[in-house]
């Protein structure tokens, strides 16, 4: 591995761990095999969601035009002069992540910049673009060149990626409102929320939920505990988000505290 590349690497995971102890967590679970790949995809990721949710001084369409275009560059020639992208290149070219999936997640952060009410569809849409084709390139990665194996468990990692970004969208409800405009359950009025409401996206989250254990209890041995700790750590905030009431989720962001992180850790 070149020097330059194994730099971009190195900028990949200090981004993650940098952003999120959890998920940082969940790449150490995994086989080392796969380490510098899944970095690689969470690097990509962030820095597309600091365009949409972060950067409100600047011209952020713009902005990420100018990343879709660089990504594709990226892509193509093999190369970048931005590591992260450089990083995420050798991920995509080296595990043949399909490009339909980058697209989908790029237009997804589009709707970020210009929806604030979602129907059905448009619900569907966004998940499948910001969660679920993330699961999908961590399993190009898991999977590790097995097209039989990667179809086979596609539709359980889609599951798994919708139930995690439908807990965040619970947990998130009240920042997604307040400081970005944005609700992302269909035919929810923020201000009228109501419990019976709440109960039925947590029973489509369940639904989800089995279907993405079914998934991890068939992943290849070196992935299975990384993503059942992501689940685990997913699941326990799940439990407390249903056990307080709405105007609770409306007035404070519920998290797992960082004791209980630990311990599912140790237990997973």
């Amino acid at each position: 591995m070149d020097l330059y590349l194994q730099v971009s690497l190195e900028a990949s995971k200090r981004l993650t761990q940098a952003y999120s102890t959890s998920f940082s967590s969940g790449i150490k679970t995994l086989d080392k095999e796969f380490h510098e790949a899944i970095y690689a995809v969470y690097g990509f990721v962030r820095l597309a969601d600091e365009i949409v949710d972060t950067f409100y001084d600047s011209d952020q369409a713009n902005l990420l035009a100018r990343f879709r275009q660089d990504t594709y560059l990226a892509i193509e020639e093999k190369i970048s002069l931005n590591p992260i992208l450089h990083s995420f290149q050798w991920a995509v070219n080296t595990f043949h992540m399909e490009r339909e999936l980058i697209d989908a997640f790029l237009y997804s952060m589009e709707m970020d910049l210009t929806d604030r009410d979602y129907d059905e569809p448009t619900y569907k849409k966004y998940i499948y673009g910001s969660a679920e084709v993330v699961g999908l390139m961590c399993l190009r990665v898991f999977c590790a060149g097995d097209l039989a194996e990667y179809d086979r468990l596609k539709s359980d990692a889609c599951a798994l990626g919708s139930a995690f970004q439908k807990i965040n969208f619970l947990r998130d409800v009240k920042s997604d409102f307040e400081d970005r405009g944005r609700v992302y359950f269909p035919g929810i009025d923020y201000e009228s929320f109501t419990e019976l409401q709440k109960k039925e996206i947590e029973a489509d989250i369940q639904l989800d939920f089995d279907a993405g254990l079914r998934g991890i209890e068939n992943l290849p041995p070196k992935a299975k505990k990384g993503v059942l700790l992501a689940y685990e750590y997913y699941i326990r905030l799940f439990e407390k988000i249903k056990q307080v009431p709405v105007e609770r989720l409306k007035s404070e962001r519920i998290r797992v505290p960082d004791w209980e992180k630990l311990m599912i850790y140790l237990r997973v």
